[in-house]
């Protein structure tokens, strides 16, 4: 019997000892939990403290990081294409990146020149002639030639490019390939669909949007009308997939934002379109205010106003690519070009400059040292290249 109350004892506290044992590692592990919480939260709390500071840090000058010497050539003009800058005149073009290098030279003679955009990618042409250049920001991609005087000009991120030709009746809009090959062709009469007012490729090439102004029982209108050359369309009479009509409504502007997404601003209306393949009207924003501009790229769509209401002049109403209202902001600086950054808008002249926010949070409002003629954001560190009238300046605000 002693045994036996031995062993029990003895089993006992073994039990008792594993007990133990088990409520030590449970403990330990909740400690271990318990640590690494503290340290994710406190890591947490930190970042959302960093951000909130980046987004509230407001910038008071800048200093130049890097510059190299430039010559703005009187009788050229110049713009931002991709982050490189293209310089331009009715004899030439040329494309120069933030080093000084010059990327590509392109020779030609122009009387009136005419100019698109898309991307890092330029189609320039001449009103009432008959070629049309396509170049990227690291090479020439192709010519165009017609057979009847250009009216106006199109190009997609792929070097597509669509020219408007015109004879007494018919205004035609063909679309060729970078290399020049002509691939199809849109017809339009006064009569039957309204004359072109303005036209935009996807930045793959393959829709076509174009809004076009008829006269139709003494009323005027509009027709947005988009136009597939892929797949979906080869088995559609002249490439037409959809479109809309708009009564008392001029229409000057269509853009393609990207492949899924348009817009077309009227004289009273702003208008998205979706789809990859047929657009379809999305949203629609109406106006009372007369339309001072519109600015875009592939994420926003501002539109401009005249501020009547308090001292700003300017009313700017931004929008996301998707259609949903981002805000309101009003300003004063009398701007020559306004651009668009990830959460906020650049608006410029030669002498000053202002960074807003999408949140009204003003990050840099002042005077720019030596005159800018165009200004193009590098990422999102806010860090600018700036050509002046003698050199390329890079610029980080602090």
């Amino acid at each position: 019997m002693a045994d036996i109350r031995s062993f029990r004892q003895e089993r006992e506290k073994r039990e008792k000892g594993q007990a133990d044992y088990q409520q030590k590692i449970r403990r330990y592990r909740l400690s271990h939990v318990y640590r690494i919480s503290l340290v994710a939260a406190a890591l947490i709390a930190l970042a959302v403290l960093v951000t909130l500071q980046y987004k509230n840090h407001i910038y008071t000058s800048y200093e130049v990081v890097g510059t190299v010497d430039a010559a703005v050539v009187k009788g050229t003009r110049n713009m931002p294409l991709g982050s490189n800058i293209l310089t331009y005149s009715n004899d030439g073009a040329h494309c120069t990146d933030a080093r000084g290098n010059i990327l590509w030279n392109q020779t030609y003679e122009m009387q009136d020149l005419i100019l698109a955009t898309s991307g890092d990618v330029v189609a320039i042409g001449d009103y009432n002639g008959r070629e049309v250049y396509i170049l990227n920001q690291e090479k020439k991609l192709g010519e165009v030639n017609t057979t009847m005087p250009i009216r106006g000009i199109a190009v997609s991120q792929s070097g597509r490019v669509a020219v408007a030709v015109a004879d007494t009746k018919v205004t035609s809009i063909n679309i060729y390939d970078p290399d020049g090959t002509w691939r199809f062709e849109i017809k339009t009469t006064m009569n039957q669909s309204g004359y072109p007012m303005a036209f935009s490729l996807s930045p793959n090439g393959e829709l076509l949007g174009l809004s076009c102004i008829y006269v139709d029982s003494g009323v005027i209108k509009s027709r947005v009308a988009f136009y597939n050359f892929g797949t979906v369309g080869e088995n559609k009479s002249d490439f037409y997939v959809n479109g809309y009509t708009y009564p008392d409504t001029v229409i000057p502007t269509i853009r393609f934002m990207n492949n899924g997404m348009a817009y077309a601003l009227g004289d009273d209306r702003l208008v998205f379109y979706s789809g990859t393949q047929i657009p379809e009207a999305a949203d629609t924003y109406l106006y009372e205010e007369e339309v001072q501009g519109v600015y875009s790229n592939e994420n926003y769509v501002g539109v401009l106003f005249r501020n009547s209401s308090t001292e700003e002049q300017h009313l700017l109403k931004v929008y996301q690519s998707s259609g949903n209202r981002v805000g309101e902001y009003l300003f004063n600086l009398d701007f020559d070009h306004l651009f668009f950054g990830q959460d906020n808008f650049v608006a410029y002249n030669e002498q000053e400059c202002l960074i807003r926010t999408f949140g009204g949070v003003d990050k840099f409002q002042g005077e720019f040292v030596k005159a800018a003629k165009v200004m193009i954001p590098l990422g999102n560190s806010y860090r600018y290249v700036i050509l002046t009238n003698d050199s390329i300046d890079t610029i980080q605000l602090k």
